[in-house]
């Protein structure tokens, strides 16, 4: 007499780990495009800040394809004057920040055993504002006039409605702020995920390296980029409305600098302080040592963010 087949006992296991997986990569475009997974989220945050990488490079070359002999070569001053400004603006702000959310995304939620960041949604419309904030920004090279062309600093008065009137410098401005936006809602994401999703056991001074770096560099976020958002909507009213914020007979000359440094510098660490934990998370794996004094770099990170 034939008994029935019953599945082993080692089969029961394998087969309720594949039950409770994790997302697969999605094959699908749309899938990519309505996706909430964080590794997913954090792929196209990596894959789109390398896009941006490869034009501000262009950028990059064409600069110097221009000064390597006296006289133009290829651009005209104000061509020129849009790339370095783009170039600028591209590196930093849509290439180098944008790689903080992307590794954050995908390393984070793993280090501290959560399922996911805190809220989904709302990280997959942070990848959106930042997309298509810095789409705006760079689309000011489709217009008649071209892109902005008054450094990424935008130093009033070279960036109001006088000196420069184009509707590129424009799209700079509110592209920006989108963008900034976008980045502000996602350290709002990976802080509430940090303070209240960590598993069982795991207590501030249990976590890596990485994500006391993650939450101190969203804390700089949401203290400097409220503030650069808040100058550039002040500087568009005043090319569009007439609003005089930044009016130089009033010192608006001065307080563009003092708003715009109060971004400029923490901005510095935004970039450092998620390459600084990473290091420390590669070199004790791969030396094959402990981290010496966990503590003492917490305390020093700490004070990195605190004097930015």
């Amino acid at each position: 007499m034939k008994l029935p087949a019953t599945s082993s006992p080692a089969a029961e296991p394998a087969a309720q780990r594949a039950a409770v997986a994790r997302p697969a990569v999605p094959r699908n475009p749309v899938k990519w495009l309505t996706t909430t997974d964080h590794k997913t989220i954090g792929t196209l945050y990596l894959v789109t800040a390398f896009g941006f990488f490869c034009v501000g490079g262009l950028l990059a070359l064409l600069m110097r394809a221009e000064l390597a002999r006296p006289g133009h070569q290829l651009m005209s001053n104000e061509q020129f004057n849009q790339a370095f400004t783009m170039h600028g603006t591209i590196m930093l702000l849509m290439f180098a920040t944008p790689l903080f959310a992307g590794f954050a995304n995908w390393i984070m939620p793993l280090q501290i055993g959560a399922p996911d960041v805190a809220f989904p949604r709302l990280n997959m419309f942070a990848y959106w504002l930042y997309l298509f904030g810095s789409l705006i920004a760079v689309g000011g090279f489709l217009t008649p006039q071209g892109a902005a062309d008054f450094g990424w600093f935008g130093y009033v008065p070279l960036s109001d409605a006088v000196h420069s009137p184009g509707a590129g410098a424009d799209m700079w401005i509110m592209g920006l702020a989108f963008s900034g936006f976008g980045t502000i809602l996602g350290s709002v994401n990976f802080i509430t995920t940090i303070i209240c999703m960590r598993a069982p056991g795991m207590t501030m001074f249990r976590m890596p390296i990485f994500t006391w770096n993650v939450l101190l560099t969203g804390v700089l976020v949401l203290l400097a980029f409220p503030v650069l958002a808040a100058a550039l909507f002040a500087l568009e009213a005043d090319r569009k409305f007439g609003a005089h914020v930044f009016d130089a007979a009033n010192g608006g000359a001065l307080l563009w600098q003092h708003l715009f440094w109060f971004f400029g510098h923490p901005e510095v660490y935004i970039i450092a302080l998620p390459f600084f934990g990473i290091i420390s998370e590669v070199i004790p794996v791969f030396s094959r040592k402990p981290m010496f004094g966990y503590i003492g770099l917490i305390a020093a990170t700490v004070s990195i963010a605190g004097l930015s």
